[in-house]
């Protein structure tokens, strides 16, 4: 007959599932966005804003620019530093925590500071409810 080897045909790898690798996801994919993402996400956002409106309208001019820049400047830096789910300083869940709580403090009291009590309780209400539920998927 031939002089070839006897080979069968393979069947191809299959991708791994989600419970294949250690993470439970396969290799280079992430979860899934939800609802509590995108809500904290708006919630990062709405405090960043906050933050440059109050920094550009609360202080007299030359102020205004260092604070209008400054103040979300730095909650940015912190959010990048420690919460942020690529964060370049990686922490503790708890400290990860309180600075999350920080920035959503520093709005709440923005928002009181300038007149407007009910927009600060609505959004202190929300954010630490969505950081709840998102810290304790987190940490499951």
């Amino acid at each position: 007959m031939s002089d070839l080897p006897n080979v069968r045909p393979a069947a191809p790898e299959q991708p791994a599932t989600q419970g294949d690798s250690a993470g439970g996801l396969a290799p280079g994919t992430r979860p899934a966005l939800d609802a509590i993402d995108v809500l904290a996400f708006l919630c990062e956002l709405f405090a960043f804003a906050t933050l440059a409106v109050w920094g550009f309208t609360a202080w007299p001019f030359p102020w205004n620019i260092v604070a209008g820049i400054g103040a979300p400047l730095i909650a940015i830096l912190l959010w990048a530093l420690f919460v942020s789910p690529r964060a370049v300083i990686p922490v503790h869940p708890f400290v990860r925590a309180l600075v999350e709580l920080l920035v959503y403090a520093a709005t709440t009291i923005v928002w009181w500071t300038s007149g407007n009590i009910w927009i600060g309780l609505a959004f202190a209400v929300v954010a630490v409810s969505v950081g709840l539920v998102a810290g304790r998927r987190r940490l499951a």
